[in-house]
């Protein structure tokens, strides 16, 4: 990946081969990383339902929205700020590569600790904000709070593992996320049944997991691949770079953000309908993410896939991507929904136990419903990351505008007539409208290049050199 175009060690070459088995082979050591990712929280929510009980249930539950809010920016710009890396991965071009990969550093850093002081002073005025019954408010603060805190180990994670992925690597950070979620069983087990830490002690462990997994990243970047090599010029500060950094990263931490605010009126909606609602549609949301999860790690994939032939001028093999990703997404659907069919109960009862009561039928009513529309959300994130590996950052943020008024509709048609109904069809609407959007815009920006051969200008081609 240098200037000559020679190899690198420790990099895929996405931009040749087969799209469909080089997408599914590149993706499915992020499905098992996004998978592990999930089961940090998944394992508190078995843990805490488990051994604390439902009241916690539902403050973990209630913090959702705000985590998706937060948690969800730093996700999205970690993943934007790789796309310029993949695209020098793509054009061959080590010496931008570097430039890109220590200004976003930089960039991470400081937003990490401006989030991270600036969000756990108000952790309490967004609880009361979306309604959380009073029950469970200081609970809920506190494991919000530790969370928040622990938002600079959040971007370690993230950024180290989209610079791997980046250059093609979905492996390793995946044996890293596999290590640190045993560890995170672990330290759930010691700090609530041992030392009676309770929601705190999820929350704990939590943040020290993803922190360790984060280190790992990076000391594999740095000690068993050469895309670091001879880098310290490229080491300073540069305002160009951190420039387009922002302008593709920020995007996408926004359209996060911006799909959350949807989330936030459906959370203040499900809190007004009591704690074992809460409770019912916590467990639900938390199957649901674990089955779902590979689709959006398919679309991960998508990006990176989507960058580096975007950096190697490959329109065609963008479209012929599109289609593979799409198969592989609806082949998964048809296999989670005889998943669902079969198991909710099982599932269900694993985090809240055989008494689950009512709390167990929500959970159960809320699974049955969204597995019929599985297929929008992962239709939804290869459309979407084909848009951002390309570099149109905005038009995701827009599409998340259709995912605000998806669940704010949901919402409201729950609180005035449909209930329970409304809330499980949010997020399918809300799937619904951002991939409308999506693929009308995918279609707008690819048919000129397939026509061509060539891509638009875009904000890079002001000052940098393609390689040869």
């Amino acid at each position: 990946m240098s200037k000559h175009g020679q190899d690198v060690k420790g990099v895929l070459d996405l931009t040749q081969g087969k799209p469909l088995p080089l997408i599914f082979k590149f993706s499915l050591p992020l499905v098992a990383g996004t998978i592990f990712q999930q089961l940090y929280s998944f394992v508190d929510t078995i843990m805490v339902g488990r051994l604390v009980g439902q009241g916690a249930l539902a403050a973990v539950g209630t913090t959702y929205s705000l985590n998706f809010l937060i948690l969800g920016f730093v996700q999205g710009c970690s993943v934007g700020f790789a796309i310029p890396l993949a695209k020098k991965i793509g054009a061959r071009n080590r010496e931008e590569f570097q430039h890109y990969f220590w200004n976003g550093c930089w960039l991470s850093i400081f937003l990490a600790l401006a989030l991270s002081f600036g969000s756990v002073g108000f952790s309490p005025f967004l609880l009361n904000m979306i309604q959380t019954p009073q029950e469970i408010l200081a609970a809920a603060n506190q494991y919000i709070q530790i969370i928040l805190a622990g938002i600079p180990f959040s971007f370690l994670f993230n950024y180290g593992s989209a610079v791997l992925r980046a250059g093609g690597d979905s492996r390793r950070p995946t044996l890293f996320l596999v290590g640190s979620s045993f560890l995170n069983i672990l330290l759930d087990y010691i700090l609530i049944d041992w030392f009676q830490a309770e929601i705190a002690g999820a929350a704990w462990a939590t943040v020290t997991a993803q922190g360790i997994s984060g280190l790992l990243n990076f000391w594999w970047i740095f000690t068993k691949t050469d895309l670091l090599a001879h880098s310290k010029k490229q080491m300073s500060w540069s305002f160009h770079h951190i420039r387009v950094l922002a302008k593709v990263g920020l995007p996408m931490g926004f359209e996060y953000s911006v799909s959350a605010l949807g989330a936030i009126v459906m959370q203040s909606a499900i809190n007004s309908m009591g704690s074992l609602v809460i409770a019912g549609q916590t467990t639900g949301e938390k199957i649901r993410q674990m089955l779902t999860l590979p689709m959006e790690s398919v679309g991960m994939a998508m990006a990176t896939y989507a960058g580096q032939n975007e950096g190697a001028h490959k329109p065609n093999r963008i479209l012929e991507g599109i289609r593979a990703g799409l198969t592989i997404q609806l082949i998964y659907c048809a296999v989670m929904w005889v998943l669902v069919f079969v198991g909710r109960q099982f599932m269900t009862d694993l985090v809240l136990g055989s008494d689950g009561g009512q709390a167990a039928a929500y959970s159960n009513r809320y699974l049955m419903i969204m597995s019929w529309l599985f297929f929008l959300h992962g239709s939804l994130m290869i459309v979407r990351n084909t848009l951002q590996g390309m570099g149109y950052s905005l038009q995701a943020v827009l599409s998340g505008l259709g995912e605000v008024t998806g669940r704010a509709v949901g919402s409201f048609a729950a609180v005035h007539g449909l209930g329970f109904v409304g809330i499980a069809l949010a997020n399918p609407f809300a799937w619904l409208l951002a991939l409308v959007y999506c693929s009308i815009m995918v279609m707008i920006y690819l048919r000129p290049r397939l026509k061509t051969g060539k891509r638009k200008p875009d904000f890079q081609d002001n000052s940098i050199q393609v390689a040869s």
